[in-house]
């Protein structure tokens, strides 16, 4: 077969629709006339003074009939230009378009232009190959190689076109390298969509389902033209073919973009900057990819930046994160996610968000398995440390931190907000429960503050819960604390050899709970150890389980009073009796990060089973329904909070007593948090080792500040002083 066609002379622009594809009647500018935004009766043929012009400034056409204008048309500012097919020009002024102190005259030269539409005072200069496309009002391109629009392109979406057999769809193989989880990309697909579809593998009937409403969300005719909204700025490119960009999207330097959707607006532009190179992707508002990056099948989401080379495939990168010089392949990484050094490798994974990888991280190698069919699930929160490696397959609760290491075998951590050691010396692993909430408050605190503050976003079709202490990561406290009482509960027993005698479960529990409430001494000496955490036959060794525990405990009541302030907050007129009579009810336990929105589980079933039965039918369906849940969040989270409450309690009501010995718990709780916040940042200011890169004191404090400068120091305590208030008016509330 021959690869390149010789084809008579003036066929350069015609059939850009085959004919059969062509429905009766219609020609192949019809869906281009749907698109465009000028009425088709203010388009006027050229003067025959106008089209002398444009043939003295040496501009040719091979049909000069199929040039149309505008009124106001200024013949002059057209030079050394190429015309093919039907090109409708807009209004043309000798004007100066300027865009960050680039300064270029409106009009068109030294270009070929096929079957396009020009918006008003373009600055078109230097474009080599310019086919099929609708450019909007003021942009500017200049210094571009080939840009071009085929009669089949999808812009990213996994959609087909008519005519187009099922290899060539276009999917996303997310979280796994097999692609057993594979999703279609779609413009406006956030990541709670993906983790749908790619999750529930086992429900065959929800993922037609998802299939149908993908690709019914797009029309599936041939014909539709590349659109490069009012005042983009594309400069100095090689390549871009079937590229769809919104208002505002600058671009310079790219070599080459092919099958993108890039949204952009006034209020959140995106940019994409020198040698990057695109491919098949859906790229949200706000974004900006610069320095050499190389994306392929990849989603990311609004606000989402990739830099300095990072190279990102098949994957979807949820919205306020940044990746830098890394290497990250086929994963599901929901909101507020960073990575930034170029020895950092994440493959195969589902990571929850606000998560944080260094320099090192090896996350998701294969050597343990003969197959690729393994994954990371991390939960929020997750910090793999310096030069830290771990294999498939492995879940991990919400915030753990992972000290440096090459953990060796498959983990499955249960307890939130720890720390994991692989200690090599005596050759066991080690967990620290609630270490952040123990030894790092300045960082756990700042945690909600920081990810809300780089929020950024104005379309916020995502919902994200930022706070660290919500219904998902409670229930996993809630649950860990189980697992500590039953392990404590078997090391008492197996110290005092009777471990034979074997107990239930629940009586397990109450063992455990009772050492771990009252026991200091006896809990001191006892060698606590995890099951089913390593994939191993070493200890895994649980480290200060009681102070641990009692700080799961203090976490909870924060959580639960917190939550209750707000609800009397959202309601004036409500007291502690008709806060009792509103959120009484059973704890709901189960909740699904569902892409960064915290839901019931009873909910996501609810939504899968809708989906099935065709009510929610669309993707816009999905979205609002997504919406009513985050409308309903609030009251949910506080009933979940008021019957968590009860039970740190023991009580199934609560009563006055109950609730003003909580709130003055509560008060010593947030005064605890800003004291911590201080000594865990007061740290680095007495560190040593810090203060000897300085000349003397006076030179670390003009560097620095000092430690009762920091703003979020501040911060807290202003935090803590407005939460005393508040308590206070609601004890004389009553």
């Amino acid at each position: 077969m021959d690869t390149v066609l010789v084809k008579p002379p003036g066929s350069i622009s015609k059939n850009f629709i085959p004919n059969e594809y062509l429905p009766p009647d219609k020609d192949e500018y019809y869906l281009r006339n749907i698109q465009t935004t000028r009425p088709l009766h203010q388009w006027r043929r050229l003067r025959v003074d106008e089209l002398e012009r444009l043939v003295k400034n040496n501009n040719t056409s091979d049909n000069w009939e199929d040039i149309l204008v505008t009124d106001e048309f200024d013949p002059g500012r057209i030079k050394n230009t190429e015309f093919y097919g039907l090109v409708r020009i807009g209004r043309l002024r000798n004007v100066i378009l300027e865009h960050h102190d680039l300064q270029i005259p409106s009009g068109i030269t030294n270009s070929m232009i096929i079957s396009s539409d020009i918006g008003d005072d373009v600055a078109i200069h230097d474009v080599r190959y310019l086919a099929h496309y609708i450019i909007g009002n003021q942009c500017i391109l200049a210094n571009i190689d080939e840009m071009h629009t085929t009669n089949h392109a999808k812009f990213g979406n996994g959609i087909l076109k008519e005519g187009e057999s099922e290899n060539v769809r276009l999917w996303l193989d997310l979280m796994n390298e097999t692609g057993c989880r594979k999703v279609l990309p779609f413009d406006e697909m956030i990541t709670a969509d993906a983790y749908i579809w790619a999750k529930y593998r086992d429900d065959k009937l929800l993922q037609e389902k998802l299939k149908e409403i993908t690709q019914n969300k797009f029309d599936s005719h041939r014909g539709y033209y590349g659109t490069i909204g009012d005042q983009c700025v594309i400069k100095n490119s090689r390549i871009l073919k079937d590229v769809k960009a919104g208002p505002h999207c600058y671009i310079k330097g790219a070599n080459k973009l092919k099958n993108l959707t890039i949204n952009s607006s006034r209020e959140e532009p995106s940019q994409i900057g020198e040698g990057v190179e695109l491919v098949n992707g859906i790229i949200g508002f706000g974004c900006h990819i610069f320095y050499g990056c190389k994306a392929v099948r990849f989603i990311l989401g609004n606000n989402s930046n990739l830099k300095y080379g990072a190279r990102l495939i098949n994957s979807f990168l949820g919205g306020n994160s940044t990746i830098s010089c890394c290497e990250v392949l086929n994963n599901l990484i929901f909101p507020a996610h960073e990575q930034h050094h170029n020895n950092s490798f994440l493959i195969a994974s589902v990571v929850f968000g606000q998560s944080n990888m260094a320099a090192g991280v090896t996350i998701g190698s294969n050597h343990n398995s003969r197959s690729n069919d393994n994954e990371v699930q991390a939960g929020r929160g997750f910090w793999p440390g310096l030069c830290t490696s771990i294999k498939h397959s492995c879940r991990f609760a919400s915030f753990m931190l992972l000290a440096k290491g090459d953990y060796p075998a498959e983990l499955d951590i249960p307890l939130p907000f720890s720390l994991l050691n692989n200690n090599v010396a005596k050759d066991q692993l080690e967990v620290m429960p609630a270490f952040w909430w123990l030894y790092n408050m300045y960082a756990l605190a700042r945690n909600s503050w920081k990810f809300q503050t780089r929020d950024k976003r104005i379309k916020k079709v995502q919902n994200i819960e930022f706070d660290s202490l919500a219904p998902d990561t409670v229930e996993e406290i809630i649950r860990g604390r189980r697992l500590m009482e039953i392990w404590t509960a078997k090391a008492n027993l197996l110290k005092a050899n009777e471990a034979t005698n074997i107990k239930s479960e629940e009586e397990l529990a109450q063992i455990g709970r009772r050492l771990l409430t009252n026991s200091q001494e006896q809990i001191r000496n006892l060698e606590v150890l995890g099951e089913n955490m390593e994939k191993s036959t070493r200890k895994v060794v649980i480290i200060k389980v009681q102070e641990g525990y009692k700080a799961y405990e203090d976490m909870l009541h924060y959580y639960t009073i917190k939550n209750l302030i707000a609800f009397l907050e959202t309601n004036p007129q409500a007291d502690f009796a008709s806060m009792n009579h509103i959120l009484i009810g059973a704890r709901q336990q189960n909740w699904i990060n569902l892409g960064g929105q915290i839901v019931p589980a009873k909910d996501v079933d609810q939504i899968r089973m809708d989906i099935r039965s065709g009510q929610l039918a669309s993707w816009e369906d999905i979205h609002q329904r997504y919406d009513q849940l985050w409308q309903a969040y609030p009251l949910e989270k506080q009933k979940h909070a008021f019957a968590t409450l009860c039970e740190i309690y023991g009580v199934s009501e609560f009563t006055k007593e109950n609730w003003l010995d909580a709130l003055n718990k509560a008060i010593v709780l947030q005064e605890y948090i800003r004291d911590q916040v201080y000594l865990s940042r007061k740290k680095d200011y007495d560190n040593p080792f810090r203060q000897a890169t300085y000349r003397n004191l006076d030179e670390m404090i003009a560097a620095i500040g000092t430690i009762d400068e920091n703003s979020f120091v501040q911060q807290i305590r202003v935090e803590t002083e407005d939460f005393k208030k508040v308590v206070a008016e609601i004890i004389q509330r009553g």
